[in-house]
């Protein structure tokens, strides 16, 4: 029997985004079966068989990659953005071939985890705000927290969008100025912003554990490691996507 593939999943197979913005790329008649632009949302294609080209170039699925890597200071998650240093530029030509791209974000001055990967639906998934994916930050204030706004941030900072859930907080007893925050809200700077509204100043934001990946001392700044399918399988399990 002849597999049949959605054409959006098929995109998202190949490293090219995510489904959701694969149905994006085919309203505009970027995609093309068989030399014929599709428009058609739920089209099916013939793997092995049928040729689907994103903008006149031919696609393929591509073995999937994740790459566990620590971002260094001064360097921005967006490809597009040229005026700084991008987490792709740490990554090996060798890797090109496969159109991995960071999940998610981080601040350019923010550092720590961050995923790259050519897996559209699990990138998906991991930047949802319906799977409330967890992240821990260690942060570095410029003055000691008070016990008051300890209890205020536990019990919800309003912001713009809304009040702030934390998971948890953990202040360190002989440094009242390092503080281990969970979080599983996405906001732009919502740790800055949280900490702002209390009147203090970030000076440094470090992302240590992202979707149950931890950071261990043995992966430097500007590195990474290539994760199995092994941890993305237990990933998914403990997150429930």
């Amino acid at each position: 029997m002849e597999n049949k593939l959605r054409l959006n999943n098929y995109i998202s197979k190949c490293g090219i985004c995510s489904r959701r913005k694969a149905d994006n790329l085919i309203k505009l008649g970027l995609i093309k079966v068989n030399n014929k632009i599709i428009n058609k949302l739920g089209y099916k294609i013939i793997e092995n068989k049928d040729i689907i080209k994103y903008n006149n170039k031919v696609i393929k699925k591509k073995k999937k990659i994740y790459l566990l890597f620590n971002k260094p200071k001064n360097c921005i998650t967006t490809t597009k953005e040229k005026k700084y240093i991008n987490v792709m530029h740490y990554i090996p030509k060798i890797y090109k071939i496969y159109n991995l791209y960071p999940v998610g974000r981080l601040d350019k001055n923010t550092t720590g985890l961050l995923l790259i990967t050519n897996d559209g639906k699990l990138s998906n998934k991991l930047t949802h705000p319906k799977y409330k994916i967890k992240k821990t930050y260690k942060i570095f204030l410029n003055k000691k927290i008070k016990k008051q706004d300890i209890l205020k941030i536990k019990n919800g900072i309003n912001l713009k969008e809304g009040k702030v859930k934390i998971n948890n907080i953990i202040i360190k007893k002989s440094n009242k100025k390092s503080i281990l925050l969970t979080i599983n809200i996405g906001w732009n700077k919502i740790i800055h912003r949280i900490f702002n509204k209390l009147n203090y100043k970030v000076l440094n934001l470090d992302r240590i554990n992202f979707a149950g990946l931890k950071k261990k001392k043995e992966l430097k700044k500007g590195k990474f490691i290539i994760l199995s399918k092994k941890i993305i399988n237990y990933i998914k399990n403990i997150n429930k996507i």
